[in-house]
């Protein structure tokens, strides 16, 4: 599980299971992890890590456009499992440099915040896939009728990337042998309890 959600967002996730959870940075929309349910391994920061013959990558980015002398750091993560390569960018606040591309350039699932706020532009988000070409897309953090309702929408980054916005889907299943050439841009529906009062 990457960055489970806080509250402070709109969302409310029920009790979830994991064997391994991974945090972008501290800030509470983005490290709940009091909705995991317990005997989970936690990993927060840049490395090589193997668990449970899956391979993670943390690379050191930024919160921020100003190394992190803003809002801190971020560690954006690539993940193998079952011959696919995951790619999270938690809350990336700037362009990523030529040697983190590099690093970041066999992604071929890629979950980046698309809604602005105090993370990347949707347009310098819609640059990255440009640059970074994975096979599917999954945008974050934009506005829902859920929560996150301070963002943009999608509308923006699907007209920056010169595609219409696709219809939600509730959940994804990959296989390795499903990636094509072709980018798949999905959205999915956010999974959310009912706010309790």
């Amino acid at each position: 599980m990457f960055d489970p959600v806080g509250k402070n967002t709109g969302y409310a996730m029920a009790k979830q299971t994991a064997d391994i959870v991974l945090l972008s940075h501290d800030h509470p929309g983005h490290s709940n992890v009091a909705a995991v349910k317990p005997e989970f391994r936690t990993i927060s920061g840049p490395g090589e890590y193997e668990v449970h013959d899956v391979f993670i990558t943390g690379i050191r980015t930024w919160h921020d456009g100003e190394k992190g002398a803003i809002r801190g750091k971020n560690t954006a993560y690539l993940l193998d499992a079952e011959g696919i390569t995951f790619c999270h960018l938690g809350d990336l606040g700037h362009v990523l440099t030529d040697e983190q591309l590099e690093a970041m350039n066999s992604c071929d699932v890629l979950m980046l915040p698309v809604g602005g706020g105090e993370v990347i532009t949707t347009e310098q988000a819609a640059e990255m896939v440009g640059q970074l070409e994975p096979k599917v897309v999954i945008p974050m953090q934009y506005a829902t009728a859920i929560g996150d309702k301070k963002l943009a929408g999608l509308e923006p980054f699907c007209k920056a990337l010169g595609v219409p916005v696709p219809a939600a889907e509730d959940k994804l299943t990959l296989k390795a042998s499903d990636l094509t050439e072709t980018v798949r841009l999905v959205i999915l529906n956010p999974e959310s309890e009912p706010a309790r009062k």
